[in-house]
């Protein structure tokens, strides 16, 4: 939660992920470096510096791949949401890992001539109009300086100083950054590689995490098409009482883009804005514990007939009216002030107990 600004507090949950993060990366390099020494072609001895550059590199584009693969997967189902509590953990360690990569491959491929290896590596290749022969070293150092920018604002003092929205927008940066990656390694490939391999498992792997967003954004895209039929005199229509799981929520559209996350629990319908303020995550993906909305990114958790964190935290979210008329929700689409206390609907008792 975010009472106020404190240095980073490292519980056992994250040292313990830590750990097995570093214990996987090790063992996936490792691995890497085995087999690259055993397939060799008879007669060929694998270099082992640049054995272990391309091993940090297919590192580095696994961890990116598995980040944003957590997202859609918490979206199609609620298992994988634990996955995305320490998504910034597994962040900074890619960064890591890229950075390895990219000074292994500095000092290996540019610090033995007299320019200075940055300069070598934007100008030892000016082939920029050929595709075989195109300079993909600079697509990978644009990728690293747009990695390093995240790891380095991944803090909450980042957070609480930017904004939840601008710091959101910053880091969608990672997605051109996976772009330039993709190209880095296909057109490296190209150049060095004889074998299809690499350009081969590249391409599969962003063809399904392309499909894997694409998939989740249709199903959102649905669910809010089918929303915006149901409007009842300048109200949004959500559906019976018992559409909204206990303890869960029903996400619904409204103008302008915005989304309105509405509870059940207790007998009770409340409504807020579905955006958490810590990191604007999917509030209605969450649930109700000990009677608070919780985020099910990082548990921030917000009561739900006003927005407000519990003490001592002091954040606040909007809110939405709400009324039940002939066994319908109905939300009002205007939002109050964030912290603004509205009266739940209460669902009237034969209908509660049918559910």
């Amino acid at each position: 939660m975010g009472h106020q600004y404190k240095a980073i507090q490292w519980n056992k949950n994250k040292i313990v992920y830590d750990l097995y993060t570093v214990i996987v990366v090790v063992v996936f390099i490792g691995v890497f470096m085995v087999v690259g020494l055993q397939i060799q072609p008879t007669g060929h001895t694998a270099d082992p510096v640049v054995l272990m550059i391309r091993a940090l590199g297919v590192a580095t584009f696994t961890l990116l791949t598995v980040i944003l693969a957590v997202g859609p997967l918490a979206r199609i189902s609620p298992r994988f949401s634990p996955m995305l509590y320490n998504r910034r953990h597994l962040g900074v360690m890619t960064f890591i890992v890229a950075s390895a990569h990219f000074g292994l491959a500095l000092l290996w491929y540019h610090s033995s001539g007299p320019l200075n290896p940055l300069v070598s590596l934007f100008v030892s290749n000016p082939l920029y109009d050929s595709i075989p022969g195109f300079p993909f070293e600079v697509l990978g150092f644009a990728a690293f300086l747009i990695l390093f920018v995240m790891a380095a604002t991944s803090h909450d003092f980042w957070l609480n100083n930017l904004s939840a929205p601008a710091w959101k927008a910053l880091h969608m940066l990672v997605y051109p950054a996976y772009v330039l990656l993709v190209f880095h390694i296909v057109l490296g490939a190209l150049m060095t590689e004889k074998s299809v391999i690499y350009p081969i498992m590249t391409a599969v792997t962003f063809i399904s995490i392309s499909a894997l967003h694409l998939y989740t954004g249709y199903r959102e895209w649905r669910a809010d098409n089918g929303m915006k039929s149901l409007k009842a005199k300048g109200w949004i229509e959500i559906g019976a009482p018992d559409d909204i799981p206990n303890m869960r929520a029903v996400i619904a559209p409204l103008p302008k883009g915005d989304r309105v996350a509405v509870f059940r629990y207790d007998n009770k319908i409340s409504a807020v804005t579905n955006a958490c303020r810590h990191q604007n995550g999917p509030l209605g993906e969450g649930r109700v514990i000990d009677g608070c909305i919780t985020c099910p990114w990082h548990g921030w958790q917000y009561r739900p007939d006003d927005g407000v964190s519990p003490p001592p935290f002091t954040e606040k979210i909007a809110t939405y009216n709400v009324k039940i008329e002939a066994g319908r929700v109905l939300v009002d689409p205007k939002p109050n002030p964030p912290g603004t206390r509205t009266e739940p609907a209460i669902i009237p008792e034969q209908e509660s107990v049918a559910t």
